[in-house]
């Protein structure tokens, strides 16, 4: 089966619209430890001109030893990128959408500071629903202009972007823990419910970086 190319369509015809199409895409949503990451990217008229880079993928399609030369290549094509994060005791503390939303916030503000102002353009987010909105919205104001789109990770090219560009900067956090802790095998399953993960919960117990709210001890195995 083809594998999905994502294109700029949707981006093109936003950009007619407003100067300005931000992506964002989360990975690690469905860990068991780790932090979320939601990977946000910018393009503007001119990006949408240039060829998509060769290889670009939602992140789950991209094969691991390519990942990273993928990502470094996204990062070139658009305007700026940014990762943003909500760790493990924040999910346990607000929940996983509102994770989400607060992970999303703060890759937009970072990309507010590089001079990419998010509230001048739309914001397509892969999903079918807006988790950033509720955060973004000052009390009685106006938020963001969210387009949540599915399968946008795969079908449009600056979600692709984004994806991948998050899930090397989260698998790389993963792998910097795994050497604190590397009897959970972090290093290979990222945090998911890999079957030597579990196993090590079952004999250590949990870690500081796991999401205790979460039952894990029934968690089925996701790979």
């Amino acid at each position: 089966m083809a594998v999905a190319v994502p294109t700029l369509s949707l981006e093109r015809r936003l950009l007619r619209e407003t100067p300005l199409v931000f992506a964002c895409d989360e990975v690690g949503r469905g860990a068991l430890a780790g932090p979320v990451a939601v990977g946000a990217s910018v393009i503007d008229a001119a990006s949408a001109r240039r060829r998509v880079p060769e290889g670009l993928r939602d992140s789950k399609l991209v094969p691991e030893p390519k990942r990273a030369a993928v990502a470094e290549r996204a990062a070139g094509w658009v305007r700026a990128s940014a990762v943003g994060w909500a760790e493990a005791d924040e999910i346990d503390e607000v929940g996983i959408i509102r994770a989400l939303g607060l992970a999303a916030v703060r890759a937009l503000a970072a990309l507010e500071e590089l001079g990419f102002a998010p509230a001048t353009g739309v914001v397509l987010l892969d999903g079918n629903h807006d988790y950033i909105t509720p955060v973004s919205r000052p009390a009685g104001g106006a938020g963001l202009t969210v387009r949540p789109v599915i399968k946008a990770d795969r079908d449009c090219a600056s979600a692709s972007a984004a994806s991948v560009i998050a899930k090397v900067a989260r698998d790389a956090r993963m792998v910097a823990l795994h050497d604190e802790h590397p009897h959970y095998d972090w290093c290979s399953n990222k945090g998911y419910a890999s079957p030597t993960h579990r196993a090590a919960i079952r004999e250590l117990g949990l870690s500081a970086h796991h999401r205790r709210s979460w039952a894990i001890a029934d968690a089925p195995t996701l790979f």
